[in-house]
């Protein structure tokens, strides 16, 4: 059969284009998602016991550190295997200490981080910290991503043991964890020691 130049183009496109962009059955990712916090309640989330570190307010979800600096993890009430899971956030006052917890805290599994690592005193948004660990690899990119005084879009994907990262758009990091736990819930960090707060909005997961 012969087969022109045009469709020879055509054909290209199509292989190229449709594993990017699909998922099963040729859905998009965009298909997947679920808001999980949409700025009125915290339904799919298991508030913590006595709670004072989080709250909404203007359609955001808050998190403030408490007078002992105890801190707090928000965990959604279900577990996941293999997911995406993005929200927006953005810095409020004192040394910002928080990320994303995927598939639980256990210790070989890691925690993308949002503000200033504590044992490295310095920015580690969107890098991976694992305790048994530390911070394997470091997202690139970040100082020219990253804004300070204004809402920021975090993507962070799990699949198997692969962990890749999205900060406004642009992938920033790719990790193979090889001991991962491989389900477990997502949880939002309030990290211990730290006076500060931020906010979070527009937080939905994709099951792939």
């Amino acid at each position: 059969m012969y087969i022109n130049r045009i469709q020879m183009k055509h054909i290209f496109i199509l292989l190229f284009v449709l594993p990017f962009s699909t998922g099963s059955f040729g859905q998009s990712i965009d298909d997947y998602w679920e808001t999980i916090f949409d700025g009125n309640s915290l339904e799919e989330w298991e508030i913590p016991k006595d709670n004072i570190w989080w709250s909404i307010e203007e359609g955001a979800l808050w998190a403030k550190s408490d007078p002992d600096k105890v801190g707090s993890i928000l965990w959604t009430k279900k577990n996941h295997k293999d997911f995406a899971v993005q929200m927006d956030f953005k810095f409020g006052e004192g040394t910002i200490d928080s990320g994303i917890f995927m598939r639980g805290d256990d210790k070989e599994n890691p925690q993308i981080q949002i503000g200033e690592s504590g044992s490295l005193k310095r920015d580690m948004t969107a890098s991976p910290y694992v305790p048994s660990l530390g911070y394997p690899v470091e997202a690139e990119g970040i100082v020219g991503l990253l804004k300070l005084d204004d809402w920021n879009t975090i993507k962070a994907r799990a699949i198997g043991n692969t962990y890749k990262v999205w900060l406004n758009g642009v992938e920033v990091m790719n990790y193979k964890l090889e001991k991962a736990n491989l389900i477990g819930p997502i949880g939002i960090q309030l990290h211990p020691g730290k006076e500060m707060t931020i906010q979070f909005k527009n937080i939905a997961v994709a099951e792939l």
